[in-house]
């Protein structure tokens, strides 16, 4: 079964509001399953928009990555962000296994 990957673009705006996400958005994370390949870190934009932030998470699957997504846990931590961020999300199915 092919992998399941988050990938976020993110602009902190509010540091203090954003905290309040970064506190409760780990529970879900577990839940799920979750993998940090890429969290922040140095990055060079070659074409497109330019993100303060940059986020892949690999999950066993697309349907586990989008449980997460939708999970209360997660919900209530996307709450906590609110007006705090500016985020492009999506989560997208990997090659399938060789």
């Amino acid at each position: 079964m092919a992998k399941g990957y988050w990938i976020a673009f993110v602009d902190v705006t509010n540091p203090d509001v954003y905290a309040g996400y970064q506190q409760h958005a780990p529970a879900a994370f577990a839940k799920y399953g979750a993998r940090f390949l890429v969290r922040g870190g140095e990055a060079e934009t070659l074409e497109g928009e330019t993100w303060q932030r940059h986020v892949v998470i690999e999950f066993e699957s697309k349907a586990q990555a989008l449980a997460c997504y939708n999970s209360a846990e997660y919900q209530e931590a996307r709450h906590k962000r609110a007006g705090a961020c500016t985020a492009n999300i999506v989560i997208v199915e990997g090659m399938p296994p060789a």
